[in-house]
């Protein structure tokens, strides 16, 4: 897995205690950012937060290039509506020799992982072997079509892997451009960053967390699950290793 910050709004604490000021205060938008220090804006961002006023945190957005993950995960983060997803397409990007994400669980067991890697292998052909068929026959069809032969192998390719993707395991890795507005980052990371989240997206929220506390430390000084902030909110279903998860929490964010 490999995450990056790409961007994020410039100056992001600062545009939210912007909006924050409007809100509380007679000021013009031309003057907003007049007399902002760090002092006050960190003043701004601690009243939201005491407030629980949270809708000035949506000015600012976090885009994040995120590679090496799986299928699987990606099912999962996209129900979280409120944020923007580009994803490789497997309808337009051939996956001849597909590279796939191995559950720990399965790599720590080497029956397992055996058996793991004869069916990736077995995926890889049949997506080889569907492709040559379904694209023979695609070919043939244009090419009784009137089309060229160079246009005719190019649409017969891309009709084919459309179909043949169909045997792709969860395991078939992807990439994708995501961003988020950061109140929808702080409801990710309350919900991904738990210990009883998927392993994969919580690997992913926690290096999401990192690269936004360095952006904005005040705005995502208390983000992560909510036993972070003093009580978890798993109910019955706690893992009850609420200490060990905030110094875990302190540590990734260097306090």
């Amino acid at each position: 897995m490999k995450v990056t910050l790409l961007t994020h709004t410039p100056e992001p604490e600062k545009i939210i205690a912007a909006a924050a000021k409007l809100c509380y205060a007679s000021s013009d938008i031309d003057t907003l950012l007049n007399g902002l220090t760090e002092e006050k804006t960190i003043s701004f961002l601690n009243m939201l937060s005491d407030l629980g006023h949270e809708s000035p945190i949506e000015h600012i957005s976090f885009t994040f290039g995120i590679e090496g993950v799986s299928r699987a995960l990606l099912a999962q983060i996209t129900r979280h509506r409120i944020a923007s997803f580009s994803v490789q397409s497997q309808r337009y990007v051939e996956e001849k020799n597909f590279e796939f994400v191995t559950p720990p669980e399965i790599s720590a067991n080497p029956e397992a992982l055996e058996e793991f890697n004869k069916q990736m292998d077995s995926a890889i052909e049949s997506y080889n072997k569907l492709a040559d068929i379904l694209k023979e026959k695609h070919y043939k069809t244009f090419i009784e079509d009137g089309l060229n032969e160079k246009e005719a192998a190019r649409k017969a390719q891309k009709k084919a892997i459309e179909d043949a993707r169909f045997v792709l395991p969860n395991a078939c890795d992807t990439k994708m451009i995501l961003t988020m507005n950061a109140r929808s980052l702080l409801n990710f990371f309350k919900l991904r960053c738990c210990s009883r989240a998927q392993w994969e997206i919580k690997a992913l929220a926690d290096e999401m967390l990192k690269l936004c506390y360095k952006a904005a430390p005040t705005i995502f000084k208390n983000a992560g699950p909510s036993c972070v902030r003093g009580k978890c909110a798993e109910g019955n279903m706690t893992c009850g290793k609420m200490k060990e998860i905030q110094s875990f929490y302190k540590e990734l964010k260097n306090e």
